[in-house]
């Protein structure tokens, strides 16, 4: 069984490559390697599955294939999902059975700065990886979605029957239209396709422009930390480990509806309180907390809370890591990795 995964530098992406090498399936990951956050961060993602990427590979040079030290059975290639060509090429060669989309432009708030990156990946990334599927056929193709295409929902928790017509942001929107064009790819071409809402996923690797991060690295520092709409917001936060134990059950589990299309949501269903998770870094670190209370920011929403009755019934699936040692290990891996 081949497997590709995209952003296989990224948060998930690297999580995802680490679960199924344990698995012992032939993996390939792609990354553009982007400099959207600390590109360090990614090139040690990468040494931790045993790539030896340095930062002189970040040159233009042909798909140069990198062989894992600690299996045989992952590789690498920098390539960016917009190089339709390479991307036709890779296919081609690669002949995959599946395919996790896990590469995008994330963020909500770089959305509202730099709006074509969202546009280039989010959207046409994804149509090259839709087109090659269709000229080379998968058995599954998932990509990740997200919960911001849930917008200014008032009604909780999320579920995936709920309109999705009104986002709050280019990102969500980017992310909705991911959905959508899925959904035609299946109809049209009888591609199976799913996607996976994320609920704030968060943990050891994860990116430094979210809140965990930001918070713990400003309490370390004892400086302020940005509250938004002064700290009366809610998030569904999930392990990295919980969101990749349902992934994996998600990969060789196609729909086997007229479409084979299927969207669900993969949170804890188990909204926390801004307030109440800062409380905790506080205690984890043994740090106090200095507030910067703020205005909520554009693109923004109050809550986010997975409805996760569709996914536990078709995987029989529960996360598993509470929000308190799920802290605690991530403040761990910080405090390693940054000495």
């Amino acid at each position: 069984m081949k497997i590709l995964v995209t952003g296989a530098a990224g948060f998930i992406g690297h999580a995802l490559v680490c679960k199924l090498a344990e698995r012992g399936y032939d993996v390939l990951g792609i990354d553009n390697l982007n400099d959207y956050y600390d590109i360090q961060l990614k090139l040690d993602r990468l040494k931790d599955i045993g790539i030896d990427f340095t930062t002189d590979d970040l040159k233009p040079q042909y798909a140069k294939v990198y062989t894992s030290s600690k299996c045989e059975k992952v590789k690498f290639i920098k390539i960016d999902l917009t190089d339709k060509n390479e991307i036709d090429i890779l296919f081609e060669k690669e002949q995959f059975d599946y395919v996790c989309n896990l590469a995008a432009q994330a963020g909500v708030r770089y959305s509202l700065i730099n709006p074509d990156s969202y546009i280039q990946s989010n959207i046409i990334g994804l149509m090259n990886i839709l087109e090659a599927c269709r000229h080379n056929p998968v058995k599954h193709l998932i990509y990740a979605s997200s919960s911001s295409v849930y917008g200014g929902n008032t009604k909780v928790p999320y579920s995936e029957t709920d309109k999705v017509d009104q986002p709050v942001s280019l990102y969500a929107a980017t992310k909705k239209s991911s959905e959508l064009m899925a959904h035609a790819y299946s109809k049209l071409y009888n591609i199976p396709t799913t996607g996976l809402r994320f609920f704030t996923v968060y943990g050891p690797w994860g990116r430094p422009d979210m809140a965990p991060f930001l918070f713990l690295n400003a309490i370390l520092k004892d400086e302020k930390i940005n509250v938004f709409n002064h700290g009366d917001m809610q998030r569904d936060f999930t392990y990295i480990d919980d969101i990749i134990d349902g992934l994996v059950e998600v990969i060789p589990s196609p729909s086997t509806n007229k479409i084979p299309y299927e969207i669900y949501n993969i949170g804890h269903s188990i909204p926390i309180k801004l307030q109440d998770f800062i409380s905790i870094i506080s205690q984890v670190s043994g740090k106090k907390v200095k507030e910067n209370m703020m205005d909520m920011q554009p693109g923004d929403v109050k809550i986010t809370y997975a409805d996760m009755t569709k996914f536990e019934k078709s995987f029989d699936y529960k996360p598993k890591v509470s929000l308190e040692q799920g802290i605690k290990n991530f403040y761990d891996w910080f405090m390693k990795y940054y000495n």
